[in-house]
């Protein structure tokens, strides 16, 4: 079927299986961490399609995946706000040829779609609203032209479940709403699900959102096969692999999530792309756990001190659920070892960075008092 935009016969360049073959070794160094590499060739795209905005987003995109473990750290953010503005510039004189304007489109709504995201994660809330605003204006004109590219389908997967989300979530914004059209966001899942299947350089972004809107759905099987799928795949994505661990662990996998989880510890030790802190924080927590269901204590309280200093470091740093449980842990132990001088240290530790309201806290008071009932 020939698609057309205001008469013209529209063409779209990332549907051309060349620029694919030329791009396929890069899109998946890019989602291996292998960031070099794929920039490298990035580059050269950029010098034989320097008129059109896909080498400027993937280049942004790039700098995006560095971002996403650790998504405190902003050293990265100029240059991805950079390479999103280039793509976006690029995009706007793309859409002087009529024929690539429906592209022209899609890009647009990409790159201020991302801006948004960033512009969200940094709380800078009235640039995200006006860089969403504008990603939604273009991605009006593009979708619902699957036709053309899968690629298409993308964003209105996405707009067709948060739309719908949102609202659910967080009532206070419904006034700020209004004006959106209405969601679906089984129709939303859908989409994505097509573009995971269809789709070339939106496939992997499409499958990761896919993942994480399952899970939130309860709908946790599709999303482990999902994510083991992308694990595979890129088996040196920090992100990508921690979410898996985590997936196994909330499935009682253990006996998986052990050997994923001493994965990530190894390559956090090693210093690997995108295995900092953060990361290794999840995985220490898990083992600590596994092991203390398994009553291997002396493993357990390795893990578990890990898992507090990786955690120490962090931005939430001694307030953090993983360091506060991680501490509750280690106190437990110290009881069930009949160490009372370790026991009260870890009391008072989790007693000094706690708020009242904490889990962790709550639990080792009730625990607390249950053990001085016992012993009259």
């Amino acid at each position: 079927k020939i698609t057309y935009y205001e008469g013209v016969e529209q063409k779209i360049l990332i549907s051309e299986l060349q620029i694919q073959i030329e791009a396929t070794q890069a899109v998946n160094d890019l989602y291996n961490f292998k960031f070099e590499k794929a920039e490298q060739q990035f580059r050269w795209l950029e010098q034989k399609y320097n008129w059109h905005p896909l080498p400027y987003f993937l280049m942004g995109l790039s700098e995006w995946w560095k971002i996403m473990p650790e998504l405190e750290n902003k050293s990265y953010d100029e240059k991805f706000y950079f390479y999103m503005n280039k793509s976006i510039e690029v995009a706007d004189k793309l859409w002087e040829k009529p024929e690539y304007r429906i592209e022209a489109a899609f890009f647009k709504a990409a790159g201020y779609a991302f801006k948004a995201r960033l512009l969200g994660e940094r709380h800078n809330w009235r640039k995200a609203a006006s860089a969403g605003k504008k990603a939604l204006n273009n991605l009006e004109i593009s979708k619902g032209n699957e036709e053309l590219s899968p690629e298409l389908v993308f964003g209105d997967g996405l707009f067709n479940y948060y739309a719908e989300w949102i609202p659910e979530h967080y009532p206070l914004l419904k006034p700020v709403l209004w004006f959106f059209p209405n969601g679906d966001k089984e129709m939303g899942l859908n989409q994505l699900r097509y573009v995971s299947r269809n789709a070339f350089y939106t496939r992997t972004e499409a499958q990761v959102f896919l993942m994480r809107l399952l899970n939130s759905e309860d709908k946790r099987e599709e999303a482990l096969q999902v994510s083991e799928y992308l694990t595979t795949t890129y088996p040196d994505n920090s992100y990508l692999e921690r979410y898996y661990a985590n997936l196994l662990y909330q499935a009682r996998n253990y006996e998986e999530n052990e050997k994923v989880s001493l994965r990530i510890l190894e390559k956090v030790k090693n210093g690997q792309s995108g295995y900092g802190a953060k990361t290794g924080k999840y995985a220490a927590f898990y083992l600590g756990q596994i092991y203390y269901s398994r009553r291997d204590f002396e493993k357990t309280k390795h893990y578990y001190t890990q898992a507090m200093n990786f955690a120490a470091v962090g931005v939430e740093g001694l307030n953090s659920g993983y360091y506060l449980w991680s501490v509750n842990g280690l106190a437990k132990i110290a009881d069930l070892e009949r160490d009372e001088e370790t026991y009260q240290f870890y009391y008072k530790l989790l007693k000094e960075h706690s708020k009242a309201k904490d889990k962790p806290w709550k639990d080792i008071k009730a625990y607390d008092k249950r053990r001085k009932e016992k012993r009259g």
